[in-house]
């Protein structure tokens, strides 16, 4: 197996993470999936709740980016923005995928995002994706979708604490209507 590293994101790196977005997400989902991820990884980039820090590559040995976690700042109706991150995208080159990749990237990541006071992560996505990285259902929590999100099932929406605890403290409706990618 290759040597593999993880680096936050530079500047060199800018441009190839976006095409390694993109060219994941058409690939698995098509290309206006891979656009509309691509451009919610550039607005972002632009927005205050951008964390450069939490931003995550995985490289090999070569320094060729093979995966992508984001996690950025994250509020809910407008609170809990010092605590909470949201987790989007994860992207894994296909030809490197099932080989632990984005489970290391996100790790690396909670670890991190702990160190830097963050105290829970949201994301939406298929939970036998992310419940074994301690994801669990956010309505259990009082976390729910708002109007403008279409969850195929309500599992989709997911919380993990970094503090133990802090969860009990954080409810709400999610919106994503900050970001005008998902619009």
């Amino acid at each position: 197996m290759n040597n593999r590293f993880i680096s936050s994101i530079e500047n060199k790196y800018l441009e190839v993470s976006l095409d390694l977005v993109e060219n994941v997400f058409t690939e698995s989902e098509g290309a206006a999936s891979g656009k509309m991820v691509r451009g919610l990884v550039e607005e972002i980039r632009r927005k205050k709740f951008y964390v450069p820090e939490l931003e995550l590559l995985m490289l090999n040995e070569e320094e060729e980016v093979i995966g992508y976690v984001m996690f950025s700042g994250f509020h809910i109706e407008g609170k809990y923005e010092d605590k909470l991150l949201l987790l989007s995208p994860v992207a894994v080159k296909t030809e490197f995928q099932r080989q632990h990749i984005s489970k290391e990237l996100i790790e690396y990541g909670f670890e991190k995002a702990k160190e830097m006071g963050y105290e829970a992560v949201i994301v939406e996505g298929d939970p036998k994706n992310y419940n074994p990285r301690g994801f669990v259902t956010s309505c259990d929590y009082g976390i729910v979708a708002g109007p403008d999100i279409n969850l195929p099932f309500p599992e989709c929406l997911m919380v993990k604490e970094l503090v133990k605890g802090a969860l009990e403290n954080i409810s709400g409706k999610v919106d994503f209507s900050y970001y005008e990618s998902l619009r």
